[in-house]
């Protein structure tokens, strides 16, 4: 069941950038351990900017349909809310979130859990967001959760820093 009904493939050098930089191992661990600690069945890694969301890596066990590469509108995105305000959103079950149960964004894509990190680089700039979301409530805003969340998006900054920086001479 593919819920995302504005992806989009613009073959360019942002989103090859984006790909690029997703594809690597550690990074797959790093979905992999965010999937199995939030429960979710769509865990990705996603370049943000003030224009565009694109998919760097991904981890889908909900056929929610996105690639590497992959592009959203970021007007349909709650990625956007994280990069204007730098902090995390976590939504345990929007049905009863008083904040979200009307927000257009949770019933386009069909989700009822969400949580998207800030991915931060070395340099203090914001380049994305580690994202979850789970058609079915699961509890995610316990402080312990959100804290090794936050470890998780910190780790990929460092990796994509380092990625960027280049090998050390």
């Amino acid at each position: 069941m593919n819920h995302s009904p504005n992806a989009t493939v613009m073959p360019d050098e942002l989103a090859d950038e984006a790909a690029r930089e997703g594809d690597d191992p550690e990074i797959r661990s790093i979905l992999e351990e965010a999937c199995r600690l939030s429960q979710m069945g769509f865990v990705a890694l996603a370049r943000v900017t003030e224009e565009r969301w694109i998919v760097c890596q991904v981890l889908d066990r909900i056929e929610f349909g996105l690639d590497p590469g992959d592009e959203l509108d970021i007007k349909t995105t709650i990625c956007d809310d994280i990069r204007k305000s730098g902090r995390e959103i976590i939504i345990d079950e929007v049905a009863v979130d008083p904040e979200w149960r009307t927000h257009p964004v949770p019933a386009l894509y069909g989700f009822e859990s969400y949580a998207a990190l800030p991915v931060v680089l070395a340099d203090g700039s914001f380049y994305g967001t580690l994202c979850a979301i789970d058609p079915r409530p699961r509890a995610l805003s316990a402080r312990e959760t959100v804290e090794r969340l936050k470890a998780m998006a910190a780790r990929i900054g460092e990796i994509i820093s380092s990625k960027r920086e280049g090998p050390a001479s």
